[in-house]
């Protein structure tokens, strides 16, 4: 089969190359995907899983990529709730071959059915971004209907699922970007807009809850911001200062089956949209993990017409 692989951790992009690997095999539990269509994480390959195994083995060459849509093709010894031929989207291991590929192996339960109305595309664009965006808000944040939250990145491929989702379930959304992100922040639900390169974030007051992206000086700034009682959540870095009369908490996001069906059946709803930036083809992945300008949302790949 055809996929994206890297080898050398120091090279970065520049050791990226499409190559024939072997397709995999579905082990116990697992299901064999016929890719069509893929996403991927800019900062991924300096994460520790797309270099070594769950024991710290190296395991290069290895295959990049977590988002998957496509069609199961064969089931491993003792599988249950997906069947050969049915459409999936969902979430691939860290310390796994990824999705960058025309097939993956993956464990059956960090996949979802795919409704047949969902399109590959759209399905391989809502994991990481919706899953991070559900337990973001609602597992670690404690959301609770009538709170205000601070959305940073509000424009992003997370951070507009996290304002769609927070302004669906009755929060009153304050979004953070650059200046040309307002208008895309505003679109997606938000009731306000601070420009962080002009304006000055602590002018909003206080919030109830906070979801982080960008760490740095605007985490430790944002934890002061946070009200008694109130949140910090985020992606970014384990929070270097905590809220005074509040909580802190970093997390890295789960496969989720049920969530996964949260998350698709309000994109059928026409209550979630995606926030798609690019899509490209698999023999153009390589320059679409590196581009040359900023991205707004997702990128995702086309593996199969």
């Amino acid at each position: 089969m055809k996929a994206i692989v890297v080898t050398d951790r120091a090279a970065g992009t520049a050791g990226m190359m499409l190559e024939e690997r072997p397709e995999p095999e579905a082990g116990g539990n697992d299901v064999l995907v016929e890719v069509h269509a893929s996403g991927f994480t800019p900062g991924e390959l300096s994460w520790p899983g797309t270099w070594t195994d769950r024991l710290g083995r190296d395991r290069t060459p290895s295959i990049p990529g977590h988002e998957v849509a496509g069609v199961v093709s064969a089931l491993g010894y003792g599988t249950r709730g997906l069947s050969v031929g049915q459409r999936v989207f969902g979430l691939a291991e860290w310390t796994r071959d990824g999705t960058l590929a025309e097939y993956v192996a993956v464990e059956a339960r960090n996949l979802a059915p795919l409704p047949g109305d969902v399109d590959f595309t759209v399905g391989a664009s809502l994991p990481i971004s919706g899953l991070t965006a559900w337990q973001g808000l609602f597992v670690h944040g404690r959301f609770e209907v009538g709170q205000s939250v601070l959305v940073h990145g509000a424009a992003g491929g997370v951070g507009s699922m996290v304002t769609q989702l927070a302004r669906e379930a009755g929060a009153y959304v304050i979004g953070t970007g650059r200046a040309a992100d307002r208008q895309t922040a505003l679109d997606f639900g938000a009731k306000e807009f601070v420009d962080l390169d002009n304006e000055a974030l602590e002018d909003i007051g206080g919030v109830d809850l906070v979801f982080d992206v960008i760490g740095g000086d605007i985490g430790k700034r944002s934890a002061g911001l946070v009200r008694a009682g109130g949140m910090l959540v985020t992606i970014a870095d384990p929070p270097e200062v905590q809220p005074k009369e509040g909580l802190a908490v970093d997390f890295v996001v789960e496969a989720d089956r049920t969530q996964l069906g949260e998350v698709v059946q309000r994109v059928r709803d026409g209550r979630l949209r995606t926030n798609i930036a690019r899509v490209a083809d698999l023999d153009e992945a390589i320059a679409a993990f590196n581009p040359t300008g900023r991205v707004k949302g997702k990128t995702i790949i086309h593996v199969r017409p």
